[in-house]
């Protein structure tokens, strides 16, 4: 096992209900070796998460692990242990120490009413309790350095003397202003800018900014295995390859070995040594990262590889899980898993790609139309108070916006977490109020519309938010959620009218219309994000913003539901607006796209052309950043870490 950090067998994770016993793990075997990134993918519900919290000793009741052992050998001089026959005493040893773990939310990670600072250093301190605070300070300073969410001691002294200069000596030269400095002084300036991040506050930093922290702190002990449980999730693509390239350095760096869990083989391509597949608790297929990409043998696989969308092809229809198998379960109560005979390519050219030329056609034939939205030099600010708690100045969120949206047309606005897109969104639907411009909606000037006006542009206009739970009252039914929004505006002379369209709607999104008296927390996900659709569509509105509306998703979800969008619109005659972050969804979905960027407009054309003649350097930052997941890559990273491809 000297080779070997990590050797589950033939674990089984459990939990108990009233009337049931539910295997979340079923028998699963692993190895991950010294120095290597294993991946593990699969749909929320395969067991991935809960494996790794089965690795950490942290799986929380009603669960139990009634078989399995877990053998963790830090270094090739240490006798393997089993972690499963420690006490929760002797486990405390090991985890967060010689195995560390970074969990998908770094924000409900973090305590709020303590600094970053001293919960970094109550982490180094919990496993070296000898070590002195200002030490532990010390280290937590280089750590932070390390994840590089502080700059290293050259580029601050750097920072500290172009600072000095420009206050007080104007273009004097560097070797000057170190003189009228000195070294103390500028340690000193250093040494305040360095742990002036530790006194800071979770809510004071951005999402990539928390995961750098609880990236710090996992490693701070120096862990030999490192499990990274979604980190990327929640973060935009450029955030989310900066934290795969950091994690591959420390990786590489540190000789460190990684268990990677995502539900995107887009990611896993980028990182991954060795990759397991994961579907109802079992392992359906592993094997290395070329073998899984170049000669997927599951039909699980099969459809987690060709649901994502590619950005370098812009297919019509996006294949999901169900073209590559079908799933039954026997008398026994045995899954039953029958493979379809189909393979990525196959699947991939079935469903006919869009030409550039046939999009460029279509939205020159949609620009002959009258725009059904014009928006001229919108503007959204937001106050900034003074001491006093006057208005000093206003912080544009939308700053100058114009463009014009054509009916049956879908504008993709992509662009990174506070570049302004969802403020723009809700500008337009009247939620927010602009500080100046003007929005048109149907040749109607609706920039201060109020009243009756804005009751009824209600109905015409809709929204769907990205996290379909919150959007969702937890009280109610999904059916009286549908219903809502017709007894609001009086739609249907009855409540068998209102019944009946409700109906239709949840027969039309793919639910089952006898689940309209079920609570929103007994379906999934992307059943959830079902309703939500269902619900925006109870008025018959010609114009609906999709806010970040299937970013929450796993990728065969997320397939379904812009399968599922794209058939709404030609049937319902749509005009979207599709907002995210992911550049390849918004190109699936997209005639064209608008680029924002700190409140403006970067750049709008067709998809294609954004795709492949990008005009400016943030949108070709935002399309390199996109993790594609192709052979090529692939070959070349695997051929960098010494592994033979062939």
């Amino acid at each position: 096992m000297n080779d070997t950090v990590l050797d589950v067998r033939n674990l089984h994770v459990q939990f108990q209900t009233s009337n049931r016993i539910t295997k979340a793990v079923d028998g699963i075997s692993f190895q991950v070796k010294r120095g290597q990134t294993l991946g593990i993918v699969g749909e929320s519900g395969s067991g991935k998460s809960v494996t790794s919290l089965a690795v950490m000793g942290l799986i929380p009741s009603p669960g139990r692990i009634p078989e399995g052992e877990v053998w963790f050998q830090p270094n090739p001089e240490a006798e393997p242990v089993n972690l499963r026959s420690l006490t929760s005493e002797q486990m405390q040893h090991y985890r967060g120490g010689r195995v560390s773990m970074i969990f998908q939310e770094p924000l409900s990670s973090l305590n709020p009413v303590y600094t970053c600072g001293f919960q970094l250093v109550e982490a180094i301190r919990q496993h070296e309790p000898n070590i002195s605070p200002s030490e532990a300070r010390r280290r937590a300073i280089g750590l932070l350095q390390e994840v590089k969410l502080v700059p290293s001691d050259e580029e601050l002294q750097q920072q500290a003397i172009d600072s000095w200069q420009k206050e007080h000596l104007g273009s004097s030269s560097r070797d000057s202003v170190k003189g009228s400095l000195g070294d103390r002084e500028i340690t000193s300036l250093v040494n305040e800018q360095k742990y002036a991040m530790l006194e800071r506050y979770p809510h004071q930093l951005s999402g990539g900014q928390i995961q750098r922290v609880m990236i710090a702190m996992a490693i701070s002990c120096n862990p030999a295995l490192l499990i990274a449980d979604e980190p990327t999730t929640a973060l935009d693509v450029t955030v989310q390859a900066r934290i795969l390239d950091l994690l591959r350095e420390l990786r590489d760096r540190r000789g460190m070995s990684i268990m990677f869990i995502t539900h995107d083989l887009g990611l896993i391509a980028d990182i991954a040594d060795q990759v397991a597949v994961m579907y109802q608790g079992k392992i359906v297929e592993s094997g290395a990262v070329w073998d899984i990409f170049s000669n997927p043998q599951h039909p699980y696989t099969k459809g987690l590889l060709a649901c994502r969308p590619q950005p370098t092809r812009h297919l019509r229809v996006l294949p999901t899980i169900t073209d590559f198998m079908e799933v039954s379960t026997s008398p026994s109560g045995e899954m039953i898993i029958r493979e379809k005979s189909l393979s990525v390519d196959q699947a991939l050219r079935s469903n006919a790609a869009i030409s550039p030329e046939e999009d460029h056609q279509r939205v020159i034939a949609l620009q002959q139309q009258s725009p059904i939205l014009s928006v001229q030099n919108l503007q959204v600010g937001y106050p900034i108070h003074g001491i006093f708690g006057r208005a000093q100045r206003l912080a544009m969120a939308v700053n100058g916006v114009s463009f014009q949206v054509y009916p049956g047309e879908t504008l993709g606005l992509v662009g990174e977490s506070g570049c302004g897109k969802t403020t723009l969104a809700r500008t337009l639907l009247h939620l927010v109020k602009p500080t100046a411009g003007q929005i048109v909606f149907e040749n109607k000037d609706i920039t201060r519309a109020n009243g009756g006006k804005l009751r009824q542009l209600r109905r015409e206009m809709q929204i769907i938010f990205q996290d379909p739970f919150s959007s969702l009252d937890p009280r109610i039914t999904i059916g009286e959620a549908i219903m809502e929004p017709l007894m609001i505006h009086k739609v249907g002379k009855s409540r068998r009218d209102r019944l009946e369209r409700m109906s239709y709607l949840l027969d039309r999104v793919g639910l089952n219309p006898e689940f309209s008296n079920r609570y929103p927390h007994e379906f999934s996900g992307g059943q959830r994000q079902r309703v939500c659709i269902a619900r925006a569509l109870a008025l018959n509105p010609k114009f609906i913003i999709c806010d970040e509306s299937v970013s929450a998703l796993d990728v065969s979800v997320q397939a379904q539901v812009l399968n599922l969008l794209k058939e709404l619109q030609e049937e319902f005659k749509l005009t979207y607006i599709f907002i995210s972050h992911d550049l390849s969804v918004v190109k699936f979905m997209s005639d064209r796209i608008m680029v924002m960027n700190r409140g403006r407009i970067e750049e709008i054309d067709t998809a294609d052309s954004i795709y492949r003649r990008p005009q400016t350097e943030y949108t070709k930052h935002l399309i390199a950043a996109i993790p594609l997941g192709n052979l090529d890559t692939i070959r070349d990273r695997q051929t960098r870490r010494g592994f033979a491809v062939s």
